[in-house]
């Protein structure tokens, strides 16, 4: 080979090598933009929204729905108000937000609006003094984070604004079952737990309690991938035994009428 051709050998090597970087970098750009201002996936660590959202569930939440927020960002930003806002959160949306306290993300309900007034009182759940209707649909058994199993009892709660969801109790006198008044201030959102007796949401206002607008990350949209016993996702040789193929490529407010095991 001529010294000529090695020279475009070269050239053309450093060019390829340059492409391939370029063409990375841009995939990283694209993927962050699609991540900050569209969707973002989200894995279900815990018990606490279960049977609606189970342990080893995968999903997506929009992101520009409610438009963006401090928490929005890889790096929090301090904005003082959301921005390219859509809409405003509902009653019965799920609902991904950075809860300070811990300083993890959590996902509950949206069930108190700002001005709202909520209280439990055994085991009921009152709105403006309002209790809601509740519906027994089933019983089941509820397994946590440490695979601790317990009977629960399936009910079909109806919110306000009609919206309905399904909710489980272990009884009606547990520990969160009767609480003070909350009043949900300006600006801010009282979230829940579907899974009553396993939750430590705004009812627990020391470790929770209500929740800025501004900490609101996504609404949660849809099951993408659910495998049992929070099993990661790369293990392929643990799918056909565990997988639960039924809970995927279905909306997060689909109907759930038993608890999946």
């Amino acid at each position: 080979m001529s010294q000529t051709d090695m020279t475009k050998a070269d050239k053309k090597a450093k060019n390829e090598l340059r492409d391939t970087i370029v063409v990375i970098i841009e995939a990283l750009l694209i993927a962050l933009v699609f991540r900050t201002f569209l969707y973002q996936p989200f894995s279900i660590p815990t018990a606490s929204m279960q049977s609606t959202l189970m342990i080893g569930d995968y999903f997506v939440a929009s992101k520009f729905t409610w438009g963006l927020g401090k928490y929005s960002f890889p790096i929090p930003v301090p904005l003082g108000d959301r921005i390219l806002q859509l809409s405003t959160p509902q009653q019965g949306d799920i609902a991904v937000f950075h809860n300070e306290p811990t300083g993890e993300d959590y996902v509950k309900r949206i069930i108190g609006l700002p001005g709202d007034k909520v209280q439990m009182k055994e085991g009921r759940l009152y709105i403006n003094g309002t209790m809601l209707e509740r519906e027994q649909i089933g019983t089941g058994t509820d397994v946590d984070s440490y695979s601790t199993p317990l009977p629960v009892t399936l009910y079909r709660e109806t919110l306000p604004n009609g919206v309905t969801h399904t909710i489980q109790e272990v009884s009606d006198d547990q520990p969160l079952d009767d609480t003070a008044e909350y009043t949900v201030p300006s600006g801010h959102y009282f979230m829940m737990g579907d899974n009553r007796d396993r939750s430590a949401d705004s009812r627990v206002l020391r470790q929770v309690g209500y929740v800025p607008a501004t900490n609101l990350i996504g609404k949660g949209e849809f099951r993408f991938f659910s495998i049992k016993d929070n099993i990661a996702p790369w293990q392929v040789w643990q799918w056909p035994a565990n997988v639960r193929w039924d809970r995927m490529f279905q909306s997060v407010y689909t109907p759930i009428t038993h608890t999946p095991t």
